[in-house]
């Protein structure tokens, strides 16, 4: 038992704390005032650059005023880049501080800062003479004494955290709280992911300071931080590689729009806000004019995501939009000469020419088969006429542009893939690659999801697995022609800041590059995939066209998979890495949930994922999981009063997770619930998968038994749903008695 401390050590303590906190606002003022005198400096430079070249002669101009456009874009691009930077909201600019021997001290902090002499106020944490804030430990203190966690509330120090590093060092440096980690862990949880740059962990900082040649894997189990180390090592990456990731773009993708919603503020917070976020559901927004959250069923999601869609789209694509008939012949009339080619010889025609030509990019070449067919058969030597003058008197009639039109259409990707809605047609070209139950199964989900015009992609109700095969249809047919002009922007979308700048040489370039450039898809320097273990087969290829050349990080957990076979997708992950360099870091602490929550979502993974790797988790606090009971009929009773009680027990958010048969009556129902109203800006209602990579102080799981039955992952996405807490974890069974995935426990 712990003795009582005395009245006199309290205060001591507390005037202790007073003034090392005193001492550090005395820093944090000078790098603040510091930060005011860069920002002001930045945007002298700015108004410079956009004064520099001012000219009246309209769209007319001479090589050196063109030069002189091109330098004013650049200048002014630079420094609007560094007013993005000092202009961030700084949430705790200064964060920590090292205490090291010869009585040296480094600050650290989310941006370097210098003074007018050009001395370090703050080293940017990315920095090498940062590292040992992260590295250091008391077996390798890294000439560090003292390593001290500052938390800041806008400019304000509100708080200290001290480690002693190497005690062998005689020193009078007070030592203050009880450590920067778990004063972070046992805080309440907002509804976005915070960063993690003043609590990264030595095993952490490894991960994130890898190369970034090749691929990095970064694999542990439920709350060993994967995502937020893969952030902050994308952050580091733009830092340490600026110049070729800059130019090339850093894209991060992840599970869905709710999770891109809750990590979006993390890269900005630590200074960067060039990296294009994509929910995997909006990836192809290059492409296709559309972006998607809403989920197949499991038998649905796992055919479009498996291998066997690619021949079927490839025979999608050969199959005519419209049976070949004699109303689809090629007939023509030159010099009294009746040519014509039939359907069948036009079906051989289009199945060679699509082996090696892409439908929309080969019009010509197609156009040009078909007259050297019919001139073949042309009587030359009695007709004084030669290829040339053939080919015009052929292509100008309108007979000819009719059948060619039936025969070799400009082809859109969401049309093409309606098709699947005609369930006559699937069992023509998948008899051999699906049988009759799965063809039934695709036929329907596609018959109720295409909707309106089928060659607007807005207009259709299409799913996230949908997107990876319309973006695979692309890359078969090539791109649909532009039916309108692009209004040009200043700026490239894609971010929250400034990215790229568009210049006058640009616009003036891009209709010619456009008619040279055969690949439709935007391609990045690196390539960073959260929840890697649900990337299904097809999705992998959609994601390699963007990074043909990139460098990856792969963020994932086989036990928290969807897909049904988790060995496929590795398989697929690592036909990705092939002979490129590539190194493994595993995470093997749980800083999320406390022991006793992981102790039982463990007991549910081993049974059915026997190698599943398990964290240890570094925290205990006595709460024990509530397993709890109520029949469908009091479902939303019983789902109130159990949110009433989490928000007694956490001062944060509530997570409440749905199966998704349940889903539409808990959210329609549910601002008629007294107890989830009164506590509605703190609880968030999602589906298993919808929860992925998030994390909430108190969860309420609903219904184990229905998550199991109604996800492709089944165990595999309960486990998901149960490691979602920080402090407290409530189960709901619906039927009335204990469920059956309780068997497990």
């Amino acid at each position: 038992m712990t003795e009582p401390q005395h009245p006199d050590e309290t205060t001591d303590q507390q005037a202790l704390l007073e003034r090392e906190i005193a001492l550090e606002q005395r820093h944090v003022d000078r790098v603040h005032a510091q930060l005011e005198v860069a920002t002001a400096s930045a945007k002298q430079v700015q108004a410079e650059g956009q004064s520099k070249f001012v000219t009246d002669r309209g769209n007319w101009m001479r090589e050196e005023d063109g030069t002189a456009l091109f330098e004013r874009d650049a200048f002014a691009f630079q420094a609007a880049k560094r007013l993005a930077v000092l202009d961030a909201e700084h949430e705790g600019l200064v964060f920590g501080r090292l205490d090291l021997r010869e009585e040296e001290h480094r600050y650290i902090g989310r941006i370097g800062v210098r003074d007018d002499d050009y001395e370090p106020l703050v080293i940017d944490w990315r920095a090498p003479a940062a590292e040992p804030f992260y590295r250091a430990t008391a077996n390798n203190p890294m000439d560090v004494i003292r390593r001290r966690v500052l938390r800041c509330r806008n400019d304000k120090v509100i708080g200290i955290e001290d480690d002693l590093l190497d005690d062998s060092v005689h020193t009078d440096l007070p030592v203050i709280g009880e450590g920067a980690l778990m004063a972070a862990l046992s805080r309440a949880r907002g509804h976005q992911m915070k960063d993690i740059v003043a609590t990264i962990q030595a095993q952490q900082d490894e991960a994130i300071r890898a190369p970034y040649q090749g691929v990095t894997v970064i694999a542990g189990g439920p709350g060993t931080g994967k995502t937020v180390v893969a952030l902050h090592r994308a952050a580091y990456l733009l830092y340490s590689n600026r110049k070729r990731l800059e130019k090339g773009g850093v894209l991060v993708v992840g599970p869905s729009t709710v999770f891109m919603n809750y990590i979006e503020r993390v890269l900005p917070s630590l200074g960067e806000d060039s990296v294009t976020l994509k929910s995997i559901g909006s990836v192809a927004s290059d492409v296709l004019r559309t972006a998607v959250d809403r989920v197949d069923g499991a038998e649905a999601a796992t055919l479009k995501g498996s291998l066997r869609m690619l021949p079927l789209l490839k025979r999608l694509v050969a199959s005519p939009m419209v049976e070949y008939d004699e109303a689809l012949q090629v007939r023509v009339s030159v010099k009294g000469e009746v040519l014509t080619l039939k359907a069948d010889k036009l079906r051989r025609m289009r199945s060679e020419l699509l082996a090696t030509h892409r439908n929309n990019k080969s019009r010509e070449v197609a156009e040009q088969a078909v007259v050297n067919s019919l001139w073949s058969r042309f009587p030359a030597d009695e007709h004084d006429i030669d290829r040339d003058q053939f080919e015009e008197l052929v292509t100008s009639q309108a007979s000819f542009q009719m059948a060619m039109n039936a025969w070799w259409p400009k082809l859109s990707a969401p049309r093409v893939l309606a098709r699947c809605a005609d369930a006559e047609l699937l069992g023509r070209v998948a008899g051999d690659l699906l049988d009759e139950r799965e063809r039934r199964v695709l036929a329907d989900s596609f018959a109720t999801t295409v909707g309106g015009d089928e060659d607007d992609e807005r207009s259709a109700g299409w799913s996230v697995a949908d997107i990876a095969l319309l973006d695979e249809l692309v890359s078969i047919i090539g791109p649909s022609p532009r039916s309108e002009e692009r209004e040009e922007s200043l700026f490239i979308e894609g971010g929250e800041a400034v990215q790229e700048l568009v210049t006058t040489a640009d616009i003036l370039r891009d209709e010619r590059e456009e008619s040279l450039d055969d690949e439709p898809h935007n391609t990045f320097a690196h390539v960073l995939v959260d929840e890697a273990q649900d990337i299904t087969p097809m999705q992998w290829r959609m994601l390699r066209r963007r990074g043909p050349q990139a460098s990856w990080t792969l963020v994932g957990d086989p036990a928290q998979s969807s897909w049904p076979v988790p060995a496929e997708t590795e398989q697929v992950m690592k036909e990705l890495i092939g002979s490129a360099p590539h190194r493994t870091f595993r995470l093997t602490k749980n800083y999320r949930s406390p022991a006793e929550v992981f102790d039982l979502a463990a007991k549910v993974i081993t049974p059915v994922f026997p190698e599943a790797d398990l964290p240890e988790a570094v925290r205990s606090t006595g709460n024990q999981p509530v397993l709890a009971v109520t029949d469908r009929d009091g479902l939303m009773d019983a789902l109130g009063e159990q949110v009433a009680t989490l928000a007694e027990q956490v001062d944060g958010t509530i997570g409440i997770i749905v199966p998704p048969n349940l889903m539409r009556q808990v959210r329609r129902n549910a601002s008629q619930q007294q107890q989830i109203v009164a506590n509605l800006e703190r609880c968030v209602v999602v589906t298993p998968l919808e929860s992925k990579g998030l994390e909430y102080d108190g969860v309420l799981v609903v219904s184990p038994d229905d998550i199991v039955e109604q996800t492709p992952g089944r165990e595999r996405v309960l486990y998901v749903a149960l490691t979602r807490p920080t402090q407290r974890l409530t189960i709901l069974d619906v039927d009335g008695k204990p469920g059956a995935w309780r068997r497990a426990l």
